[in-house]
């Protein structure tokens, strides 16, 4: 099974890879470009861009902007692919960065570290600005289905639209962290959870707007196996961060990079970032240093809106641009929770090469255990069957018995009842005979002694009629005158 690829609006992408934004420094347009070459979607961190301008320590904002406009020409011009910029909704130059990557036409911008509540105002600005379409896709970073969900809401309230895209970053990712730090290593907050949970929680924005809103998952994904499980869950593609930064083409110092190959798991910390969010970083002498007590710096940058740079105890900023030059005695590298696992630098090509493969194996290894699954389970079932059959074939062997016992005694106790019946209707009979016999014989003798009595009554008549009539013969006749 070949790489799916991933579509974010009309723009499709033909791996489903997003290379994260690593800031400051780190994902710049040499790492941008070789990962858009590959097919993935290569990322320009804006987060102190401008770190190398002349002027950064004087105008920072207009040095960054000026750097982001450089990175994403030199970019551009090394590769025909995808390329996108992450901005940071704390920085203080957010939404003028914003305008930038959309007017030099950068394809995609990715923004967290906070909810981007007006990006898409930013967008309509822009366009109206140079009087022309522009079709950047709006991805917001959120760590969370409810994140997701609100984000939608106000968008379509305020805008009606919704993002192009959602990243949903695992509490096993690098740099800043969406999570409060006792919700880091909650199982309930894991990556494999979130993405289902947001995929879910976009349907009803999809069908009422008629669209798809892809979940790219981010944080602890370092594998194409990684990639295969992340996508059945419902993700459209991944962020990946710290195996980039082990690759020849990533912006950053060499030592920056071998701190991530010289890691162990222990060497990977959670801290407190002065951004107000916890991090997770590679362990070294900065952090080592600041166990000690906060050390006093002046704040230069004013890159943070959310910094305090009177109860930080150290600016991000020069950390950061320290561990990047490969100054890790003076500042420290973020790295994702799997930093340990990266045994070697090698080559943007390699890496995704290496990805694709991983995933197709995986893929095919899935696709051979799920077959033999299949048959396991068909077996079973024929096994179950020939065993219910024989089962069934007893059962019917035996209820045939029982049915044969069942009419053999329905067949004796029937004969039994018509032998009582039969014995019972002749003794009637008998008794009827006998009775109707003595009733005729009784109605003989009746009708006998009837006929009797009426000869006798018969007889009694007949001789007083004729001793009545001998007197009436026998009397003299009278005389008449003739005599």
């Amino acid at each position: 099974m070949a790489f799916p690829s991933l579509q974010i609006g009309d723009l499709v992408v033909r791996k489903p890879i997003v290379q994260g934004g690593m800031g400051v420094g780190i994902s710049l347009h040499r790492l941008a470009s070789a990962v858009a070459n590959e097919g993935g979607v290569g990322v320009i961190a804006a987060a102190m861009i401008g770190m190398k301008e002349p002027d950064v320590a004087v105008n920072p904002h207009e040095a960054n902007i000026r750097a982001l406009r450089n990175e994403i020409r030199k970019a551009r011009s090394l590769t025909d692919g995808v390329l996108g910029v992450n901005i940071m909704c704390v920085l203080t130059d957010f939404s003028q960065l914003v305008k930038t990557s959309i007017e030099e036409g950068i394809d995609v911008i990715f923004a967290g570290a906070g909810l981007p509540m007006d990006l898409p105002k930013y967008l309509q600005e822009t366009r109206e600005s140079l009087q022309k379409e522009c079709n950047t896709k709006l991805v917001p970073i959120v760590s969370s289905a409810r994140a997701a969900t609100l984000i939608c809401k106000k968008w379509l309230q305020r805008y009606g639209v919704l993002p192009d895209a959602f990243v949903v970053e695992g509490p096993k990712a690098g740099g800043h962290l969406g999570f409060k730090p006792e919700d880091i290593f909650d199982p309930a907050h894991s990556l494999e959870n979130a993405v289902p949970e947001t995929v879910a929680a976009l349907k009803e924005f999809e069908e009422k707007k008629g669209c798809r809103i892809p979940v790219i998952a981010a944080g602890g994904v370092f594998t194409g196996g990684d990639i295969k499980k992340v996508m059945d869950l419902g993700a459209a593609g991944v962020q990946m961060g710290t195996r980039f930064v082990a690759t020849h083409e990533c912006d950053a110092d060499i030592r920056f990079k071998e701190s991530y190959v010289n890691a162990s798991e222990e060497d990977i910390t959670i801290i407190k970032s002065p951004v107000g969010l916890p991090g997770r970083a590679i362990k070294g002498k900065f952090l080592d240093a600041l166990a000690d007590g906060k050390k006093n710096f002046r704040c230069i940058f004013q890159c943070i809106s959310t910094c305090d740079p009177q109860k930080s105890p150290y600016c991000i900023a020069s950390a950061l641009l320290n561990a990047m030059k490969g100054n890790l005695d003076r500042g420290f590298a973020f790295s994702g929770a799997n930093a340990y696992r990266v045994t070697s630098i090698i080559s943007v090509h390699e890496l995704m090469t290496g990805l694709q493969k991983e995933f197709e194996t995986t893929a095919e290894t899935a696709k051979a255990g799920f077959e033999s699954m299949v048959e396991a389970t068909r077996a079973g079932i024929d096994h179950a069957m020939a065993a219910t059959r024989v089962t069934l074939d007893q059962a019917v062997e035996s209820t045939m018995a029982g049915l044969e016992k069942t009419m053999e005694a329905t067949r004796a106790g029937f004969n039994q009842t018509m032998e009582a019946t039969k014995a019972s209707f002749n003794h009637t009979v008998e008794a009827t005979k006998a009775s109707l016999d003595q009733a005729v014989g009784a109605t003989r003798a009746g009708i006998d002694q009837a006929v009797v009595n009426t000869r006798a009554s018969l007889d009694q008549a007949v001789e007083t009629t004729r001793i009545g009539l001998e007197k009436t013969f026998r009397a003299p006749k009278p005389l008449t005158q003739e005599d």
